[in-house]
């Protein structure tokens, strides 16, 4: 009998081990299928190691049902290792919800967890964001004793990081007495999904000094990490260190790899990257294509994606990356293309791709298509109705913008995105009205204590020239963020109060905030619009006190303000105290020396900037051509035009023939000039003719000028100058119904004319004068004075152009409206006002006309007085009857 027990033993030893050999090497579904009818034929389906085994093998095989299936119909289930591997089986499937279903209910059965089962639990948790469970499975793991366990600590960090709980998954990575690289890359990865950069690089060099060898998971968090603080060093350490352990060839790696590069916009190093990867996936083409799209390569990035739909299956990143930049583009076609792709693959009826399509159609100008595609859209949600609504308003339809943001409000869909971007179009329209029906939206849907919507308020106000307004909604508002601050400073400045500007600069810092570079771009642009140098040096002596002098932005923004407020000299010490010059440094020297004539000096600056290895853009060209327009240098503007193409494959623009027009007339090459115009490879826009009609008139080649004048009025242009351009070539003419009739039109189209001024700064005091002006202090005194002098002018020879006078009225009364020109009065004042010998500095918002051109000059000599004017074109030095623009204004 004993022996017949020995054989019976070993015979099922034998059996066991074949049964469970055969789970171990099952390699399919179907197979397993098999094994499992042949463990129920022979009984075996209650054993605890075969049941457990086949949950396990179910649950890889993506058969979770099956799994719970074997579960169910095992006799007895007070063994934890089925429990474990069922909750695992779940949790392995994606079924967190059911796996701490059976966690909870195997507690009620009193089946005691082990170290097995709290790893898959945590997960679940982690899973499902359930923080509150995640802490009663912690308190369980403590009660039970099991908080020292390797596998459940690593668990537990991994679950407290994926809640974002970094505080508490460091005090149980710190508790650890054993941790392994897991553990490590649980907190590293917590640290860097959570945007904790410097923390997820503190930890990876901890783990490293600590003897860790990361592996691909470690890599996969740190990669992000140096990408994200932009920390090219550490990220070329890490590298070098992948390519050292031969992490390289895994492609999640070299994805990470890739992505890092990106952000560093280092395209040649990832492109480098992509080209070496032995094994390639879809986010490997999706991570190229959307950095090339960042980089704003969009040409690029469609030519990626159509080598990669031939070889994999574009997913909905690279579809979306695809179609925004098709949008960027205006390539209707290919968005055409890619939208009918998109028909015939899974992702027809996906909400994010539709709104992606709704935006790349409005950008391309199709809103019939893009409202298509919002009104065939089954589930809406707000990103659809703003990229919508957008697109009206892109296009100026603003009524049916405003039509729909009413029935986006019926659907509740509304958002603090909407309410800016429709406060944002209010601001560009300048529509106080529009703006304030949506304040009373912001606060009736409970928005008027959000922060991005409060200063984007603030701002429309100001623009619309409300300051009180703005100032009354940052005064209400509990908290205030920089931008809050910045957009009020700004407001200020703009609406002419730099004292209040810069009290709120001071105020803000002892709230704790320091104003930033955007702080002060956003009031420096003010300061030389207004002329206003004064300001400027306070602003510049805040910028040195909050250490901003060596930022780039900032020191170009100085050299305009000081060019633009009369002080060139400035401008260059600025410039050359530049330790780091970018070619838009470059461009506003080249711009600066442009506008005070002295063009050998720009021609100079840019060939010292192509020394320096400054590639010039499209704008440099601008720069230089218009230096040397107004400086009468011909042959050198010419040459600059035509190096743009051959020396650095630029394409011209639009403006590049604006210029070039304007320095071919403004030197009396009107017939050149015309030519020029005809051979332009496109259709020239009222820019090109108004400059050849301004060189035109000042030239008196009147019948050019007529024909010019025919062909502006022809386009129908939006601008009021060239209206006015052509209605003084007519009044020369004698044409005043041809005078009239401009007019009317100008009235028609809703159009207005910029009423001319012009201001002087005495003793930090602004005086503001229009042409005509009587209504000013010390009127009577500087009338008085400009009757004498007019009689010096003429003892001098001084004789009025009276073609200046764009009015049917008598010479005598023409004489008289010269007199009243703005910067004539302004210059009067500036007289009567100023110690004899002090120079004085006008504005003006327009182009000082000729007669008012040739005036200045009989007063530097007469009074002998230095007059620097800035009008919209130039600067004018006027010193002993002479002008520095030497007539090329």
């Amino acid at each position: 009998m004993k022996t017949f027990n020995t054989l019976h033993e070993a015979r099922h030893q034998i059996l066991y081990s074949s049964i469970t050999k055969a789970l171990s090497s099952v390699s399919n579904s179907k197979q397993l299928h098999k094994i499992h009818s042949i463990i129920i034929t022979l009984g075996l389906e209650n054993s605890v190691l075969f049941s457990g085994k086949l949950i396990s093998k179910y649950a890889q095989f993506k058969d979770p049902t099956s799994s719970l299936s074997v579960f169910h119909r095992v006799s007895s289930t007070s063994n934890v290792y089925q429990w474990n591997s069922v909750i695992r089986a779940l949790t392995h499937n994606g079924l967190f919800s059911k796996a701490l279903g059976f966690y909870t209910q195997m507690r009620k059965m009193d089946v005691l967890p082990d170290k097995y089962t709290f790893p898959s639990v945590a997960n679940s948790c982690a899973a499902l964001v359930d923080i509150e469970m995640g802490k009663v499975v912690h308190e369980n793991v403590l009660d039970m004793g099991l908080g020292s366990d390797l596998y459940i600590g690593n668990a537990l960090v991994d679950m407290y990081a994926r809640f974002g709980c970094l505080a508490e998954a460091l005090k149980v990575f710190n508790g650890m007495p054993e941790r392994d690289v897991v553990s490590w890359n649980s907190l590293i990865s917590g640290y860097s999904a959570n945007g904790y950069w410097e923390e997820a690089l503190e930890v990876y060099n901890m783990a490293r000094m600590a003897g860790i060898m990361p592996d691909c998971y470690t890599v996969s968090s740190v990669l992000p990490a140096c990408g994200g603080l932009v920390d090219v060093k550490e990220g070329e350490v890490v590298h070098c260190l992948v390519e050292k352990i031969g992490l390289h060839r895994d492609v999640v790696v070299s994805n990470g790899l890739l992505s890092m590069y990106f952000k560093f916009n280092r395209l040649v190093d990832a492109r480098r990257i992509f080209d070496e990867m032995v094994v390639r996936d879809t986010v490997s083409w999706n991570t190229l294509i959307c950095g090339y799209s960042q980089m704003e390569l969009f040409k690029e990035s469609i030519l990626l994606f159509m080598q990669m739909v031939n070889k994999f299956e574009p997913d909905l990143l690279t579809i979306t990356s695809v179609l925004c930049a098709c949008g960027h583009l205006r390539d209707l076609e290919f968005g055409k293309f890619v939208h009918e792709y998109m028909k015939r693959s899974r992702y027809e009826s996906d909400t994010t791709a539709d709104n992606i399509l709704i935006d790349m159609y409005s950008k391309c100008g199709d809103l019939l298509a893009s409202r298509e595609v919002f009104d065939r859209m089954i589930c809406r949600d707000s990103v659809s109705w703003n990229s919508i609504i957008n697109g009206y308003f892109q296009y100026g339809k603003y009524d049916e913008a405003v039509k729909l943001f009413r029935i986006m409000k019926i659907d509740s869909k509304v958002d603090s995105i909407t309410c800016v971007m429709l406060l944002s179009a209010s601001t560009q329209l300048a529509d106080k009205d529009l703006g304030k029906k949506i304040h009373c939206d912001v606060t009736k849907l409970g928005f008027d204590s959000d922060i991005i919507i409060n200063n984007a308020m603030i701002d429309m106000y100001a623009k619309c020239g409300q300051i009180n307004d703005s100032m009354k909604i940052f005064e209400y508002m509990k908290t205030h963020d920089r931008v809050s601050w910045n957009t009020i400073i700004t407001a200020c400045v703009q609406s002419g109060d730099f004292t209040l500007g810069l009290k709120l600069i001071h105020q803000m810092r002892t709230e704790g905030l320091r104003a930033d570079v955007a702080t002060i771009l956003g009031i420096l642009p003010m300061c030389f619009f207004l002329a206003a140098k004064r300001q400027g040096q306070e602003i510049h002596g805040c910028i040195f006190r909050l250490g901003f002098e060596t930022d780039v932005p900032v020191g170009n923004a100085l050299i305009e303000m000081y060019s633009k407020c009369c002080s060139l000299t400035i401008s260059l010490e600025v410039f050359d105290s530049m330790k780091v010059r970018d070619v838009v440094t470059w461009t506003t020297m080249i711009s600066a020396y442009g506008m005070y004539g002295e063009g050998k000096k720009a021609l100079r600056a840019f060939a010292e900037m192509e020394a320096t290895g400054v590639i010039p853009d499209h704008v440099a060209f601008v720069a230089i051509i218009y230096a040397c327009s107004h400086s009468g240098l011909v042959e050198e503007g010419l040459a600059s035009f035509d190096r743009m193409k051959k020396v650095y494959n630029l394409e011209p623009r639009i403006e590049h023939y604006a210029c070039v027009v304007d320095l071919l007339s403004r030197s009396g090459l009107i017939s050149k000039a015309e030519e020029f115009i005809y051979s332009m490879p496109m259709k020239p826009d009222a820019s090109i003719w108004g400059s050849l009609l301004s060189a035109c008139r000042s030239c008196g080649n009147i019948e050019v000028a007529q024909r010019v004048s025919e062909r502006i009025l022809e386009l129908n242009s939006n601008d009021t100058g060239y209206y006015v351009l052509a209605s003084n070539v007519y009044a020369i003419l004698g044409k005043w119904d041809q005078v009239r009739m401009i007019r009317k039109s100008i009235k028609a189209r809703g159009l207005k004319k910029d009423p001319g001024c012009s201001w002087i700064e005495i003793k930090r005091r602004l005086y503001v004068f229009g042409t005509g002006d009587k209504f000013f202090e010390q009127f009577d005194e500087v009338t008085k004075l400009l009757g004498i002098i007019s009689g010096l002018m003429a003892k001098e020879g001084y004789v009025a152009d009276l073609r200046y006078v764009l009015h049917d009225i008598e010479e005598d009364e023409k004489r008289d409206l010269l007199c009243g020109h703005s910067e004539r009065l302004a210059i009067a004042f500036g007289l009567l006002n100023t110690k004899p010998g002090t120079p004085l500095h006008i504005m003006k918002n327009l182009r000082v006309c000729g007669d008012c051109h040739t005036v200045t000059k009989y007063i530097s000599m007469i009074m002998q007085r230095e007059i620097l004017v800035r009008d919209a074109n130039r600067f004018h030095i006027f010193k002993n009857g002479i002008c520095s623009c030497g007539d090329h204004w």
